[in-house]
């Protein structure tokens, strides 16, 4: 039974795993890496979002000593403070935010990107400066950990990391079956290094309430994908009330909502290991739940709240399911994405995500559909207090690191969050999502004196366009002229008070991309 349930899990995430072992190590960051950290560090002149939701204001001056933010000046800051800066940063005209978090993220996959440093360059250069890995890497004797450490150390060039392990992951001894083995997993994770745990489905109640309970118990935060092998037993209603933190993806809330049945209806036909059929029929749920507004709708919204529970819908992972054709044809395919995982997305019997076998147009109207209900709950539950963060998912179904974190956040626009609630989703509540099983307030996530300097300067207004955070940048006329520009792109990336150069970043991930191309 247990490794039944175990497959089952793995299963939910993947179809096929390569080794881990062919994974390439990442290399220690080179001199033209990343400036600082600096004694002092003068940002001047730029208009700054800082992530609480306060409106933007500026001209405001940051000074950043070493990899703190040290004063705000508003209007400048006075000549004697900035006579002994090393470093200065003109930003009149630019905006400035915090770095962004990802709450979603994955890199261990050597099929579709065997060097690691790909996706950490791709994220830095979309100005993501922490990402939470779920996890970063699968099996036993993964770097997770050490990635995590080399990262925190500013060995690597690299989002700070904050590692949680897939339940059951990382030991020899197999599924926990028990609730006493549960435990015994739970603090031996949390003795290894790892933050938190990443749950798939397939446990008993008993099993998930004693995971989670342990869990807080060791200050360690939990994350579920409530997949469909589960959800008879535990949806996200069951599992909120055992105790889980954040439910990530769409998993479990259709199931929580039926309005005809205890259990969703599936074809005789259907197959969940068949992925065209597993992902076909997650779209014919939203019929089968109840309608925005409805008292079983609004109850569960309050249950929810109730509980604390975030939410981390990592909308972008499935857009492709709604218009593959625009997913296949992205702008940065050509330049950003490597062949091997151009080859992976590829319609797949295999390649988990990759179940376009025989995508209709009914498939995607029925997707169009289901993301009009799934935009209503989290509109609902952001709208009376809930947290939503903003997390991408990278490496399936033609979304690339980096860019698909900027898809999220234009998601989460359309999903109906204001402006400056996406940015608050990318920047405090996603470091609060993180900091919070900790018992603490977040060192980033705000522009304030005492944050750490995690800082994304860009030349555009992202709250008019959030299309000018793409490393492709956003096309416009130029009406005075006549001429097309590609205006935007994040310009600098800060993490720990290290000043990435984005636009190298970006030319750094070209020339792996044309190697790779170059070598086939």
């Amino acid at each position: 039974m247990t490794a039944w349930k175990y497959a089952l899990a793995a299963l939910a995430m993947v179809a096929t795993q390569p080794l881990v072992a062919q994974m390439e190590p990442v290399p220690a960051r080179a001199a033209d890496e990343g400036e600082g950290p600096f004694g002092k560090l003068l940002i001047r002149g730029a208009t700054v979002i800082e992530g609480s939701g306060a409106p933007p204001a500026g001209p405001i001056d940051i000074m950043v000593e070493g990899n703190r933010i040290a004063a705000l000046y508003p209007g400048g800051a006075p000549a004697a403070e900035a006579q002994d800066v090393q470093r200065v940063i003109d930003a009149k005209g630019m905006y400035i935010l915090p770095g962004f978090v990802d709450v979603h993220g994955h890199n261990g996959d050597a099929s579709k990107a065997p060097q690691p440093s790909y996706g950490y360059k791709l994220w830095l250069a979309h100005g993501v400066t922490t990402v939470r890995g779920v996890s970063f890497y699968f099996g036993p004797d993964t770097p997770d950990l050490s990635d995590a450490r080399r990262s925190a150390a500013n060995t690597i060039t690299a989002p700070r990391l904050i590692p949680y392990a897939v339940f059951g992951d990382k030991w020899s001894r197999g599924a926990p079956d028990t609730p006493t083995e549960a435990r015994e997993w739970v603090r031996w994770a949390k003795a290894q290094g790892y933050w938190g745990v990443k749950f798939f489905n397939g446990y008993s109640p008993a099993v998930f309430a004693a995971a989670f309970d342990e869990a807080e118990k060791q200050q360690m935060g939990t994350v579920a994908h409530l997949a469909q092998t589960g959800v008879a037993e535990v949806n996200a209603r069951k599992a909120v009330e055992l105790g889980l933190d954040d439910v990530t993806h769409f998993y479990g809330h259709f199931e929580s909502l039926l309005k005809d049945a205890a259990l969703p209806y599936y074809p005789e036909d259907y197959n969940y290991f068949d992925e065209q059929s597993r992902f076909a029929w997650v779209a014919r749920l939203a019929p089968q739940a109840v309608e925005p507004g409805s008292e079983t709708w609004d109850d569960y919204v309050d249950l929810l709240i109730e509980s604390g529970v975030t939410l981390s819908p990592t909308f972008n992972i499935y857009a492709a399911s709604r218009d593959v054709m625009r997913a296949r044809g992205f702008d940065w395919h050509a330049r950003y994405t490597l062949p091997s995982l151009m080859d992976f997305y590829a319609p797949s019997a295999t390649n988990h995500g990759s179940y376009y076998k025989d995508w209709t147009s009914e498939d995607e109207v029925e997707w169009r559909n289901f993301y009009a209900k799934w935009f209503a709950l989290t509109k609902d539950f952001h709208d009376r207090g809930g947290r939503v963060t903003a997390g991408s998912d990278p490496g399936y179904i033609y979304q690339t690191w980096g860019f698909a974190y900027i898809g999220e956040l234009e998601m989460l626009r359309e999903a109906g969050l204001s402006p400056l609630a996406v940015i608050r989703a990318a920047t405090l509540d996603g470091a609060r999502a993180l900091y919070e099983p900790l018992g603490e307030e977040p060192p980033m996530g705000r522009i304030a004196v005492g944050q750490l300097a995690d800082l994304v300067i860009v030349p555009e207004n992202p709250l008019a366009n959030l299309k000018v955070l793409y490393g492709t940048g956003h096309t416009r006329l130029n009406r005075e002229t006549g001429v097309i520009e590609q205006v935007g792109g994040v310009r600098w990336t800060i993490k720990d008070g290290i000043v990435y150069d984005a636009p190298q970043l970006l030319a750094d991930v070209a020339r792996m991309v044309a190697e790779q191309e170059a070598a086939r």
